[in-house]
C-alpha cells in the first residue's frame, strides 16, 4: 500500500490523479477505481458499510487485479478494516492519500505493519517554485522575496502573485486544515483558545518555547488554558501537518534530547496569512526554508546542541542525518558584524568532528573559514 500525507492543497490529490492517469496509459486494459471523499459521490460515504459497498459493486470480481485510489480517506471512520479487507480479498494495488497523521495510527498500522510504505508530500520548495514560475523571466532574488510572503502552495500559480487574492486562497488552505483536520476531527470545544495556541506556535518558529510558556501567555491574556491542554492543542496541530516538530540533538553524546524541541510551519504563506512578517522575522523565516529544503532533500533534521565544559551549549540550528552521515547547518540574514560571524562559525567549531560544515546567508561574498563553506542562502536552495 502506498499512503500520501500532508498538509491540505500541497498536492495529494493531483499527485494521485497522476499515477492513476499513468496507470491508464500504461496498463490499457486495468481496472481502476478512484473516489475522493470530498467529492459529490464520496461526500455520500461517511460510514465503513458504506465504503465497503461502494467499493465492491466497483470491483465485483475480486480475483482480477484492481487498483484503487482512495482520497482523504480519513473523512470515512473505520476505513482501516476496509482497506485491509480489500488488501486480504482482492488482487488490489492500493494508493490512499490523508490529511492527518492518524491514517497512519490504529488499526493500519497494527494490520499492515511492514505492508505499506508512507509518503509525505509537502508545498514546493523554492527550487520548485522557481522552476514553475520560469516563464515570468523573474531573477532567483526577486522570485525568492516571493516565496518568502507567498510560500510554496501549487495553486497559488494562478493568482500570479496578486497578493489579495493568494492571501484569500492561503486562507481557505488554512481553514479547511484546522475546521476539518483539527477542530472537526478532535472535536475542540474552545475554539479560541486554540486559534491562540496555533497562532503562537506560527509566531515563534525556531524559537525554543514550552507548553507551559503558551499556558502563561495565555494567562497574561486573559484566558486559562491549561498546560495538558496546550500540548494537545500543539499534538493536534502537528498531526494536521501545519507545523512540523522538530528535537534536540546533543552533537558530542550523538542523542536526542528530550527538551529544547523546536516548531517549524508546513508553509511561510500560512505565517504571512495569519498576520505575520517573514521579513520582519527574517532569521526565522529563513530557517525554516532551510529546514523545508533539508526534509525535502531526505534528510532527518534536528535541532543541535553542543556542550561546552564550565560554560553555555552552543547551538547549532540543524543537524541533519542521512545513510549514515551527518552535516551541520547555521542561518542567518546577513553576517554584517564580527559578533554575528563569530557566532555563526564559532558554534560549528565547537564541533570537534570531521563531518561537512555549512553557513547559509544571503551574502553574495563567499565567508568560508577553517574548513567551514559559506554559501549564498538562495544559491543553495537552487541546489
Amino acid at each position: 500500500m502506498k499512503v500520501l500525507t500532508g498538509v491540505r492543497r500541497c498536492g495529494k490529490s493531483t499527485l494521485l490523479t497522476q499515477l492513476a492517469k499513468r496507470l491508464r496509459a500504461e496498463k490499457l486494459v486495468a481496472k481502476i477505481v478512484e473516489l475522493n471523499l470530498e467529492s459529490d459521490d464520496g461526500l455520500r460515504i461517511r460510514r465503513a458499510d458504506d465504503l465497503a459497498d461502494y467499493l465492491r459493486e466497483a470491483a465485483p470480481d475480486k480475483k482480477e487485479r484492481t487498483y484503487f485510489f482512495l482520497d482523504e480517506v480519513q473523512h470515512v471512520p473505520g476505513w482501516e478494516d476496509v482497506v485491509n479487507a480489500l488488501r486480504v480479498s482482492w488482487d488490489a494495488d492500493i494508493y490512499l492519500t490523508g490529511s492527518n497523521s492518524t491514517v497512519l495510527s490504529g488499526d493500519l498500522a497494527t494490520n499492515l505493519a511492514g505492508r505499506y510504505v508512507s509518503m509525505r508530500v509537502r508545498p514546493f520548495t523554492f527550487r520548485e517554485s522557481a522552476e514553475l514560475y520560469r516563464e515570468k523571466g523573474l531573477s532567483p532574488d526577486e522570485l525568492f522575496r516571493l516565496y518568502l510572503e507567498f510560500g510554496g502552495y501549487p495553486v497559488l500559480k494562478f493568482y500570479d502573485f496578486d497578493r489579495e487574492n493568494s492571501l484569500d486562497y492561503l486562507r481557505g488552505v488554512y481553514d479547511s486544515a484546522v475546521r476539518r483536520d483539527v477542530v472537526e476531527h478532535n472535536a475542540v470545544r474552545d475554539v479560541d483558545a486554540f486559534d491562540r495556541v496555533l497562532s503562537f506556535a506560527f509566531g515563534n518558529i525556531g524559537h525554543t518555547f514550552s507548553a507551559n510558556s503558551i499556558s502563561r501567555f495565555l494567562k497574561s491574556e486573559h484566558r486559562a488554558v491549561s498546560v495538558d491542554t496546550v500540548l494537545n492543542y500543539l499534538r493536534f496541530i502537528e498531526e494536521a501537518f501545519l507545523v512540523d516538530r522538530v528535537a534536540r540533538f546533543d552533537v558530542r553524546g550523538k542523542e536526542v534530547l528530550r527538551a529544547g524541541e523546536k516548531y517549524y510551519a508546513a508553509d511561510l504563506g500560512l505565517r504571512t496569512m495569519l498576520g505575520f512578517s517573514n521579513s520582519a522575522d527574517i532569521d526565522q523565516a529563513l530557517e525554516n526554508i532551510v529546514y523545508s529544503e533539508l526534509v525535502a532533500r531526505g534528510y532527518e533534521v534536528y535541532v543541535g546542541s553542543v556542550p561546552q565544559d564550565g560554560e553555555s551549549a552552543r547551538e547549532v540550528d540543524f543537524v541533519a542525518r542521512k545513510d549514515g552521515q551527518i552535516s551541520y547547518y547555521q542561518v542567518c540574514y546577513l553576517l554584517a558584524g564580527t559578533e554575528t560571524v563569530e557566532r555563526e562559525f564559532g558554534a560549528l567549531e565547537a564541533i570537534g568532528d570531521n563531518y561537512p560544515k555549512f553557513v547559509l546567508s544571503m551574502d553574495p561574498l563567499d565567508r568560508s573559514r577553517n574548513g567551514i563553506i559559506h554559501r549564498n542562502l538562495v544559491d543553495w536552495l537552487m541546489g
